[in-house]
């Protein structure tokens, strides 16, 4: 039986995640953290353990404590502020005992501005993006959003040079970048890579509900997973990471990079791309089969609720 430790797990990720888990490897214990509790967190794990938030400065030698203490053999760790900060302990861990996507798409996609200086060193075309502390934008509407972290928190359409000096003010670590459109084709490409360079992609256009993906129907596009593989091979991704586009008139242009599993990750799971099952199976020493998953197939996100009795 194996032990295995996924933080954030008060959210929808995680949650998906442990589902994938516990349906395949009934008898691993799993252990959540989260830094509070006021939520169904627990309901996914054998044992859920409060920490401090990634920001706080005994957040790793909490997490590398709880590790050591209950005897853990995998670590997950979920969310962009914890990658952050977990880069020393997530490389003494090692492969063998942590599922990340690799060093190199971490520090590449934890910044949006390394993200598209990136995309420009592997010759693939990207939207301009500037750190708004340093130019103005290069034409309106554009984008505003936070250089570092995930999700449409903090993220705005600009319409004019008065709204991007306020913007900008309150919002010093972040970048002006170009508008893309259409917004109605915007995709969600997840990205695997298996430890021996094999690569799958399975490519979604999306609308979201509530910042999340609602609903998706899979597609195919050519252009799109070539850009996907190059970024999989130039990154030496090792698992799975998120690539989000839109299809503009001038083609696929990739805006952000998710170093994560991504909040799909359950829905496309029940399709056959099974990426943390992929990801686990690997680190077990067995080689995983990439299947091809069938364009038209549409995913939805449903709700539940539980009623719990409080100890």
């Amino acid at each position: 039986m194996k032990s295995l430790l996924i933080t954030g797990i008060g959210g929808d990720i995680a949650q998906g995640v442990a589902t994938i888990i516990r349906s395949h490897w009934p008898s691993w214990r799993l252990v959540g953290t989260d830094t509070h509790e006021q939520h169904g967190g627990r309901l996914f794990v054998d044992e859920l353990v409060l920490m401090p938030p990634a920001s706080d400065p005994a957040y790793v030698d909490a997490i590398r404590d709880l590790i050591e203490t209950r005897g853990i053999d995998v670590f997950l760790p979920m969310s962009e502020p914890e990658l952050t900060v977990l880069g020393d302990l997530i490389s003494s861990l090692g492969e063998s005992r942590c599922v990340t996507a690799g060093a190199s798409v971490i520090q590449t996609g934890l910044d949006k501005l390394s993200t598209v200086e990136a995309l420009g060193r592997f010759g693939l075309p990207a939207p301009w993006t500037l750190p708004v502390s340093e130019a103005a934008p290069l034409a309106y509407p554009c984008i505003l959003k936070n250089r570092t972290g995930s999700g449409s928190r903090a993220v705005f359409t600009v319409q004019d040079e008065v709204e991007a000096r306020y913007l900008a003010g309150k919002y010093p670590n972040a970048v002006f970048q170009e508008l893309l459109e259409p917004a109605d084709r915007e995709i969600t490409c997840a990205v695997y890579r298996t430890r021996e360079g094999r690569t799958a992609s399975l490519l979604m256009l999306r609308r979201l509900t509530g910042g999340f993906t609602g609903w998706a129907r899979v597609i195919e596009d050519a252009e799109t997973t070539r850009m996907c593989e190059v970024i999989a091979e130039k990154l030496d991704l090792r698992g799975s990471m998120n690539v989000q586009l839109r299809l503009t008139d001038q083609g696929p242009r990739v805006f952000e990079i998710n170093p994560r599993f991504s909040s799909t990750v359950l829905m496309r799971h029940r399709l056959g791309f099974c990426d943390v099952v992929w990801a686990l199976e690997e680190l077990l020493g067995h080689e995983v089969q990439l299947p091809t998953i069938a364009a038209g197939q549409v995913m939805v996100r449903i709700q539940d609720a539980v009623v719990v009795k409080e100890s």
